[in-house]
């Protein structure tokens, strides 16, 4: 076989494993990107962002002090909420993250502790993965922190909340719509992400539980054709 016919196969299966991924997502960027939306700072964004949280009983939520959780069958969280540390849990690893005292995180592979360039290592993915997991777990509870930027916006026909985190968690600057019905309760969520090729896509927030605490906390999110699960949640006060 000749170099110049090795080389029209290599292209040719470069370009039937690729071309299909650049089409749907040219289809996908077309139809669903859109620009950030401007808002309104002030009392009307705040008195809804308020309004928000009063149909998620926040109350019951700041009273929790122990979450628990699996996202997507996938890593498992044991969260002391009052004691300021979260055990999380993946494959054969286990990370203790004290949020008082950084330097007090410990890794665990088997149930035997690391150190060094592992453990770091393993901390730093248990990091990523609680800013992420927790964020899709308990987002609207998040929306008074320090450094959260809100706008009123005026979204078909009604009232939007947009939430933009200007510090913290592990992708500081994302911006996120959230969309509510008519008791202000969210039902979806649009993304301005730094981790996402395409600007505007919908999530949704319509499967909620009432937990043990009285917190009401989500059990599924539809993103695209993409659904994730999020099980086992017990909670505490």
């Amino acid at each position: 076989m000749t170099f110049k016919k090795i080389t029209k196969i290599v292209v040719g299966v470069i370009v039937f494993l690729t071309l299909p991924s650049i089409l749907l997502y040219c289809f996908l960027y077309f139809k669903y990107n859109e620009p950030l939306p401007q808002g309104y700072s002030g009392q009307q964004a705040d008195a809804l962002a308020h309004k928000m949280l009063e149909s998620l009983n926040h109350e019951a939520f700041e009273k929790t002090t122990y979450l628990e959780w699996t996202f997507n069958n996938r890593r498992h969280y044991e969260w002391h909420k009052g004691k300021q540390n979260c055990d999380v849990l993946w494959e054969d690893f286990r990370v203790n993250l004290n949020f008082n005292n950084p330097n007090k995180h410990k890794a665990y592979v088997h149930g035997f502790i690391k150190d060094g360039e592992m453990a770091n290592e393993l901390i730093a993915k248990a990091i990523n993965y609680f800013n992420n997991d927790s964020f899709w777990l308990i987002a609207p509870y998040k929306i008074f922190e320090d450094g959260v930027k809100r706008q009123l916006v005026p979204y078909n026909n009604t009232d939007a909340l947009l939430v933009t985190f200007t510090k913290g968690g592990s992708t500081p600057g994302d911006s996120y719509l959230w969309l509510l019905d008519d008791n202000n309760k969210p039902i979806a969520f649009k993304m301005w992400t730094s981790l996402l090729p395409i600007d505007g896509l919908e999530a949704s927030w319509s499967d909620w539980t009432i937990t043990n605490s009285g917190a009401q906390l989500p059990t599924f999110h539809k993103l695209l054709f993409f659904g994730f699960e999020i099980d086992d949640i017990k909670t505490s006060r």
